[in-house]
């Protein structure tokens, strides 16, 4: 599976990891639900999931916190692209 494929199932794809199901959440326009799917799983995937999440929310403090959790470096580019490169490095 692509990132583009992800972003673009229609159902929710149970059978992948909870910060894959996160971002396809995400790309629905879902935050809560997204971010509920990775706020309780301590993964470094989940982590950087995490703080793309918070980043997309404005609070760059918190997302630093989970980036640095991740062992990820802050992204620089639009969110957008910090989506699909998540996507892909974790598909």
């Amino acid at each position: 599976m692509t990132s583009e494929e992800l972003h673009d199932l229609k159902t929710d794809p149970v059978e992948l990891s909870n910060p894959l199901r996160a971002l396809w959440w995400d790309a629905r326009g879902a935050w809560e639900d997204a971010h509920m799917m990775v706020q309780d799983d301590s993964s470094k995937e989940a982590s950087w999931v995490h703080a793309y999440l918070h980043r997309k929310e404005g609070d760059e403090g918190n997302a630093r916190y989970w980036y640095q959790r991740a062992g990820q470096p802050a992204f620089e580019g639009s969110l957008d692209e910090e989506w699909q490169h998540v996507a892909s490095a974790l598909l």
